[in-house]
């Protein structure tokens, strides 16, 4: 088998005398200690520095443009073009590189719990901790298809390799390229290993739609005792894993899935969960995950200790785990259920003018799924003194090579077609004023609220429209104070409530200016209107 792997790598150019394929997490915690790249904690999680980088560089993520990518991709400062003579170069360059470190790291995995839409990934990496991230997050193959015959995708991770860009044509020394015709992903510069997951992740945002016309979406599942599947789709700070993790349902996946008619798949095979104030209390599923064998990046140990300090963020805010999704208690195996009951779009709206929970039409659908919307407050990064509002397509704007409207007219399609499912608005955010004057809504309501909808407790409520939205609310929500569920009446000044539902309306508008033109009727429809306040 080493020999097998040892001609195939000779084959993509890389020669090395030391080859390490397919190692246990054991072995490669073992082999990351004797390299001194990282420690223990104290429950026997591998702890390292991914060093410069401790985030992704989307700046620094290319696709090489060719026939097969120059009229489908949406190219601007998401996606950015990269020649593909100057790929080929910096690919030999890399292995190159690899090679005179005549020591690499090999490991086959899959991608698609739905064996319709699965495909073989072999990832060289530089370091062995590189490859136990491959382990946990990628789906692992039984031994019977060891090695693979056939690689669909390659990845060659070499965080050593520095680029240089008047060479080679990257921005700086990192960079991440995604060559979709020769199928091959080039990440240098950078060890976060966030790279990786994110860049097969976008491989997969591009082949599903184009390819099986299946939705590829940013957003966690779940599946409740009579079969019944919930997604979760939410920028930073909306609540997204707390709310998807549920102790009384089963959990299909936290981030990535696709949905093909009939299913929802996982991508993955494990977690890769932020971890800034984690604790036993707030996430015990997570905090319970962290244990031997699992991946920790960048956190901070309280002093003289093996003990993690996860409050500390001087390292980065952006500290990781990752583990295989085994390591949860009530994940799903195979990670794949139905169509979905319940969908639920998360917001922490700063600005106190979302209700806390509403129902979407297709339309109204369609268009905050294209907005993707969210508030940073002020404290959550240096500058921002006041809540900021964040648009992010799709929820993960960053990882879509196509372009949005054609991931919101799949969702639109599978809504049209199964008219049963309830998609939901839910506010995480203020009410009773923006940030600074109202109150976080409670996440105890906030659950009633979810499992209410799951329930079908709200199948029979009455609804009336928000004024500026249009979108549902309901009069009454079991285990909700009926008070909080117009959050027009919870302001004591109505008027500055006008004005700022009217000013949420305008960036809501100008923000789908950019994707008016590709949009349809229905989604035209659904934007918000800024009102005369004189009028409300």
């Amino acid at each position: 088998m080493q020999q097998t792997i040892k001609n195939s790598l000779e084959g993509l150019g890389i020669c090395v005398s030391d080859l390490h394929y397919q190692l246990s997490p054991g072995e490669l915690v073992k082999q990351t200690l004797t390299l001194q790249q990282g420690s223990l904690n104290d429950s026997g999680a591998l702890c390292v520095h991914t060093g410069k980088f401790t985030g992704r560089s989307p700046k620094d993520r290319f696709i090489v443009m060719d026939a097969a990518t120059r009229s489908a991709v949406d190219w601007g400062e998401v996606n950015i073009p990269f020649d593909a003579e100057a790929f080929n170069s910096l690919y030999e360059k890399v292995c190159r590189y690899l090679s005179r470190r005549k020591e690499v790291w090999v490991r086959d995995s899959f991608a698609c719990a739905d064996k319709r839409y699965r495909f073989n990934i072999r990832a060289i990496t530089e370091t062995p901790w590189a490859n136990l991230f491959c382990h946990h997050l990628f789906l692992r193959p039984g031994h019977k298809a060891l090695p693979f015959a056939k690689t669909d995708w390659l990845i060659m991770h070499a965080p050593g390799f520095i680029a240089s860009p008047a060479e080679d044509g990257t921005r700086q020394e990192n960079f991440t390229i995604i060559h979709f015709t020769r199928q091959i992903i080039l990440i240098g510069g950078t060890a976060y290993t966030g790279e990786i997951k994110k860049a097969i992740f976008s491989v997969l945002n591009f082949v599903l739609p184009y390819r099986y016309n299946v939705l590829s979406m940013h957003c966690a599942a779940n599946e409740g005792g009579q079969g019944d599947v919930a997604l979760f789709f939410g920028l930073s700070g909306t609540g997204k894993t707390t709310l998807s993790a549920d102790p009384g349902r089963r959990l299909i996946g936290d981030d990535e899935h696709g949905w093909a008619e009939g299913a929802i798949f996982n991508f993955e095979g494990g977690c890769y969960a932020k971890c800034i104030n984690l604790s036993a209390e707030k996430e015990p599923q997570i905090y319970n995950a962290i244990r031997s064998g699992a991946l920790l990046e960048n956190v901070a140990f309280y002093a003289g200790t093996d003990k993690v300090n996860f409050e500390d963020g001087s390292i980065t805010e952006n500290t990781r785990a990752a583990y295989p999704i085994e390591c949860i208690a009530n994940a799903k195996h195979p990670a794949a259920g139905g169509n979905p009951k319940n969908i639920f779009f998360l917001t922490c709206d700063a600005f106190g003018v979302l209700p806390p929970i509403s129902k979407l039409t297709k339309g109204q659908a369609m268009l905050h799924y294209i907005s993707g919307y969210t508030a940073k407050i002020a404290g959550t990064e240096i500058g921002v003194t006041e809540p900021q509002p964040v648009f992010s397509a799709c929820f993960g704007k960053v990882f879509l090579p196509l372009h949005p409207v054609v991931y919101a007219e799949l969702l639109g399609g599978l809504l049209e077609k199964h008219r049963e499912i309830n998609v939901w608005l839910i506010n995480t955010g203020w009410t009773g004023g923006g940030y600074g004057k109202g109150v976080r809504i409670s996440l105890q309501y906030t659950r009633s609220m979810i499992n209410a909808a799951m329930k079908e407790e709200l199948k029979n409520a009455a609804y009336y429209p928000h004024m500026h939205f249009g979108i549902a609310i309901p009069e009454h929500v079991p285990g909700v104070p009926d008070a909080i569920l117009n959050p027009r009446r919870t302001w004591q000044d109505r008027n500055a409530y006008d004005k700022a539902a009217n000013h949420l309306a305008a960036l809501f508008i100008n923000n789908f200016e950019r994707y008016s033109q590709k949009a349809g009727p229905e989604t035209k429809a659904a934007v918000p209107r800024v009102l005369q306040t004189g009028s409300l």
